[in-house]
């Protein structure tokens, strides 16, 4: 099972194609799976765990219209990708406008996938939890 960690910076080029890092490109060496996911990014799926996700979506479908739609975005919304020679893999249109990529990319190790994120969208909705990490955020609260 492949783990990932890390943080990287990169750019679109103008074919809307984006690096991904050396460490990360051995597990999709056949392939993998881009889809949209929590917070406007986008996740990068290996084939084995993007099956493990597929068979999650099926299940929870059963259990409602709203889970129906949310398999129905998710599905309509992945795509498979592969990596080129030179580690390039292309986003499609869709899911760069979903994520609002433009220009600059962060590509994060996310344990069991590979995240995308514009810088802004990070900082926005990920960077606030680094207080955790600081106790910033526990000194706040006990000072209130």
């Amino acid at each position: 099972m492949a783990r990932f960690f890390g943080r990287y910076e990169h750019s679109l080029d103008p074919k809307g194609r984006v690096i991904l890092p050396a460490k990360f490109r051995a597990p999709f060496d056949e392939g993998g799976f881009l889809t949209q996911y929590n917070e406007r990014c986008l996740a990068l799926w290996t084939p084995e765990e993007f099956e493990t996700q597929m068979r999650g979506m099926q299940e929870a479908q059963e259990q409602g219209r709203e889970q129906r739609n949310l398999a129905r975005l998710w599905a309509s919304g992945s795509a498979e990708v592969d990596v080129d020679r030179q580690g390039r893999m292309p986003i499609p249109q869709h899911l760069r406008e979903f994520a609002r990529l433009d220009g600059d990319v962060l590509v994060i190790g996310a344990i069991d996938r590979v995240e995308l994120w514009s810088p802004a969208e990070w900082n926005a909705k990920v960077q606030p939890a680094e207080g955790l990490l600081t106790d910033d955020e526990r000194r706040d609260n006990e000072e209130v």
